[in-house]
């Protein structure tokens, strides 16, 4: 049995136990656990890439921090023209969906297996082998040159981002996304802290490019960012089934304008929401006086990106205080950025509130929306487990009165 046949019988076994059963086995074992561990990872990040036999993929921690196939397909959406350049190819998720908007394509990564597995994986998903591609090794800044045919080439840079800029030709667009870890392997957030420091390229980054990408942390602070960044005409805040996975700024030299935000929630059928900072803030909510039969969160996206009084013109919702970020209506608003509840009962916080509303409730999912306690304090508070079917809203309304809502997913048309 050879090392891919081998792969491919054992795909769905558990790695460490194969370490251990087949230790005395005559394949390449390390390579063969590697390959086996990142298809399982990559069976939901990017399930395009986990089945196909052709491709080889590096250590675990490339794979943890690539891009999803679903938000790499969603930056590819924002971005087209001839040249492109991503400066922090990595794993090459992103750059592979993005460079199929372009004729030429420019992969730059400081690692020189990632450079190699690049050249392998990008010419097998583009149809051809390694052995077919025409591919040479140039003495210009370790650069690999991989053109399959007349319509795409792709070109590899075995360097780093800053040396690149020294010497690369301008680029319609350009994609970054800086490490987010330090010298110790920390997560980091803020954008001085992340490898390459964007801050101090992005004037040359402008020089090189129309367009620049950045990909940052989704727990970075918006408006500081704003601030630190210059030439911002789109940020884009992308949530996949309600996480909030990412932050993408769109540069674009010599924009001066207000940008414009764009919440998206891949994997559901909740639609995006585009506004300006400037329609936010002068927007005149509509509060609730009561709540109402009908009981609304918005997704993460559209948290992260501070789209809170808008939403009640837009969706004839109402706020329950300026700070909850919870919404009631009468009528079911089915088609809410969100998610949607039907309110059973509510009752002001307080020492009755276990023997009245929440008489006989042993389980349920509790959130907390402006709210004194935290979710442990008030699970702990009314002795209550973990539940999935009713749910408690901890919040604040207009008046600042503390109530409980306990609500259950609402049915919504057609289902």
């Amino acid at each position: 049995m050879d090392t891919k046949q081998f792969i491919a019988e054992h795909l769905n076994d558990d790695v460490r136990e194969l370490a251990l059963k087949y230790s005395n086995a005559k394949v390449d074992m390390a390579l063969a656990l590697r390959q086996i561990e990142a298809r399982q990872i990559l069976r939901k990040k990017v399930p395009s890439w986990s089945d196909n036999e052709e491709l080889l993929f590096p250590a675990h921690l490339s794979i943890e921090q690539c891009s999803s196939e679903d938000t790499a397909r969603y930056k590819a959406s924002l971005l087209q023209g001839q040249t492109f350049a991503d400066l922090t190819g990595g794993l090459g998720v992103d750059c592979f969906f993005i460079s199929k908007n372009f004729q030429h394509t420019d992969y730059v990564e400081q690692s020189a297996e990632l450079c190699a597995l690049a050249e392998h994986n990008f010419t097998s998903l583009r149809g051809g082998t390694t052995k077919q591609s025409n591919l040479t090794i140039s003495s210009q800044a370790g650069l690999l040159r991989c053109a399959r045919n007349d319509d795409y080439r792709l070109q590899i840079f075995n360097e780093s981002a800053e040396d690149y800029l020294t010497h690369c030709a301008p680029v319609d667009c350009i994609f970054m996304d800086p490490a987010r870890r330090d010298v110790h392997g920390r997560k980091t957030v803020s954008i001085s802290d992340c490898t390459p420091n964007v801050l101090e390229l992005q004037d040359l980054l402008l020089q090189k490019a129309r367009r620049v990408m950045l990909k940052l942390s989704p727990m970075l602070d918006i408006s500081k960012a704003l601030r630190e960044l210059h030439s911002v005409k789109e940020v884009h805040v992308v949530a996949v089934a309600n996480e909030c996975k990412e932050l993408l700024f769109l540069l674009e030299l010599g924009y001066e304008g207000e940008p414009t935000f764009t919440c998206v929630n891949l994997q559901t059928d909740q639609p995006s929401e585009r506004f300006t900072t400037e329609e936010e803030r002068s927007c005149q909510a509509v509060f609730a006086k009561e709540i109402s039969q009908y009981l609304y969160e918005p997704n993460t996206a559209l948290l992260k990106g501070g789209c809170f009084k808008l939403l009640t013109k837009r969706f004839e919702v109402q706020k329950l205080h300026r700070n909850s970020h919870l919404y009631t209506s009468d009528r079911l608003i089915s088609d809410f950025p969100g998610r949607v509840f039907t309110v059973e009962a509510w009752a002001p916080y307080n020492k009755k509130v276990r023997q009245t509303l929440l008489a006989g409730v042993e389980k349920a999912s509790i959130a907390v929306r402006n709210f004194p306690l935290s979710v442990a304090e008030l699970r702990k508070t009314l002795k209550i487990a973990d539940g999935d079917e009713l749910f408690l809203f901890a919040t604040t309304l207009v008046g600042e009165q503390k109530v409980i809502i306990s609500a259950r997913k609402a049915k919504k048309f057609g289902n």
